[in-house]
Parts: structure tokens; C-alpha cells; sequence
């Protein structure tokens, strides 16, 4: 199922009018909010981060169901809690054929790499920078052909694999990727096993982008990107059948949408 465009709650379901809700709580969904300043909040009783001028931000993975608790209180003392029902997606079944065998059933060789590859990129996801960069909105990284959406299941060559937690886009090598929100660069891995060339932004408060099967690399970890900066090129590397930029989000470990953050992509 294909999302487009930034959705917003119709309405809060909070009494002040400055709290505000943007986005949907369905399966993948990003929530993008803003309190007074000095408030607290709370999702499912866990406090949430928020930045000085009230910003925060939380996330639902693939398969999050149930009702989900938001509590906040404002500087005033008062509290608010409302219960919001995480909406089911459906989720397409994609099969991709002439992928390298070697990326389909590695070789055992190779299993120190791919172990070494998943804990650099999980380490690079748990940065939590104060600043809320998310909250300047985000824009396409790259112009193209969407060919591979969110949550989809995967199967290679016949092969079931794991679920794609991103958003392809299908263009020619050598495409400019760019930031799709303002970030630090946390990873600038230039040839993972799977990913190929990969960089990791982060947004701040956990919400971070990463980019796969970079051709180039141009930033390194530790750079500041404003919106619209290159990050590098579009490429054809790692696990792959043809160029394209495999765009995700993780608000720390929940594996989220983009697609959900960006309007129809442009023509």
C-alpha cells in the first residue's frame, strides 16, 4: 500500500490549542508534535523527549497494533490523556529475481562482515541529539520512479526474506541524493555487504534517514546537513538489481515509513 503526502491528525483530541498532532498512527506511522514549552509527555507511560520550544516526535513500526496511550502535561500542572488505535496496513508481496546468489544465501565467509555491518548501523541509530531538526518538515532525497515500497515482503529469487522497511527510488547512477531534513551525519560507510555505499542523518530525538546502494559518499560522520544538501549520488551497490536509492527511517530501533513524511513525489 502506497502513502502519499504529510497527513495530519484532523484534530488533536487535546483541549489546548497549542498542542498539535501531524501524521497517522497506523503501522509505520510518524507522529511529529508540539506541546508549550516545559511540558511532559508521555506515550504508553514512557516519557518522551521534548526540545525546549515543546517539539517531539515518536514512531510505530511495521507491525505495532493495539491502542497506544498519549499523555501530556503542560506547564500549568494540568494533564491530558488520550488513546489512539494504531490503524492495520496491508502489505504487497515483492518478488525480485537475478539477484546475486551470494546476497541471497551468503557464504559463511562473510558472516563476520554482515555481523560487524548490523552493529555499526544500530549503533549510528541510537544517536539522540537534542535539536529537533525533523520539525523544518521533510522533502524527497532523490527524484524517480518509486519501484519498492514500506513494509512490503520480499522474496529473491524464490527465496522468502525479511520484510523492505524503506522506499525505493529507481534512477540513472550518479543522481544527487540529498538531505530530506536538516542532520548529522552519524555512519558514511562508503561499501556495506548488503547496503553497498550508506549514510545515516539523524534528525534529532531519534529520527534518523538512511540511504543504501550509494554510489558516492560525499559527507562524513560528524557534518551537519541543512535540507537540500548533497549527501552523495545514486547508486547500484550491495544487494541490488539495478540503480536505485533505498530510502528508511527508524525513530530509534521501530523501523518507520518516509513515505509517510513527504508529499506525491514530483514529476
Amino acid at each position: 500500500m502506497t502513502l502519499s503526502g504529510t497527513l495530519s491528525v484532523p484534530s488533536s483530541g487535546f483541549a489546548e490549542d497549542n498542542v498539535s498532532l501531524q501524521g497517522k498512527f497506523i503501522q509505520g506511522g510518524i507522529i511529529i508534535g508540539k506541546a508549550p514549552g516545559g511540558s511532559k509527555v508521555f506515550l504508553n507511560q514512557e516519557a518522551i523527549k521534548l526540545s525546549q520550544q515543546g517539539d517531539f516526535v515518536f514512531g510505530f513500526g511495521r507491525d505495532a497494533e493495539g491502542i497506544v496511550e498519549l499523555s501530556i502535561q503542560t506547564p500549568d500542572g494540568k494533564t491530558q490523556t488520550r488513546n489512539y488505535e494504531i490503524k492495520k496496513r496491508d502489505y504487497a508481496i515483492q518478488r525480485i529475481e537475478g539477484v546475486a546468489q551470494k546476497y541471497v544465501s551468503p557464504p559463511k565467509e562473510v558472516a563476520d562482515r554482515i555481523s560487524r555491518d548490523a552493529q555499526i548501523v544500530a549503533k549510528a541509530r541510537m544517536e539522540d541529539f537534542d535539536e529537533p531538526m525533523y520539525a523544518k518538515g521533510f522533502i524527497w532525497p532523490a527524484h524517480g520512479r518509486i519501484s519498492g515500497v514500506y513494509g512490503s515482503q520480499r522474496v529473491f529469487n524464490g527465496v522468502p526474506k525479511r520484510p523492505h522497511f524503506g522506499v525505493d527510488v529507481a534512477a540513472p547512477v550518479g543522481t544527487p541524493v540529498i538531505a530530506p531534513a536538516p542532520g548529522i551525519v552519524t555512519l558514511a560507510e562508503p561499501d556495506l555487504y548488503y547496503s553497498g555505499g550508506t549514510i545515516i542523518l539523524d534528525h534529532g530525538h531519534g529520527l534518523s534517514s538512511t540511504f543504501l546502494h550509494m554510489d558516492s559518499v560525499t559527507v562524513k560522520v560528524g557534518d551537519y546537513l541543512a535540507q537540500g544538501e548533497k549527501l552523495g549520488t545514486l547508486g547500484a551497490t550491495g544487494r541490488v538489481t539495478g540503480p536505485h536509492l533505498d530510502w528508511r527511517m527508524n525513530w530509534f530501533k521501530e523501523r518507520v515509513d518516509p513515505e509517510t513524511l513527504v508529499g506525491p513525489m514530483p514529476n
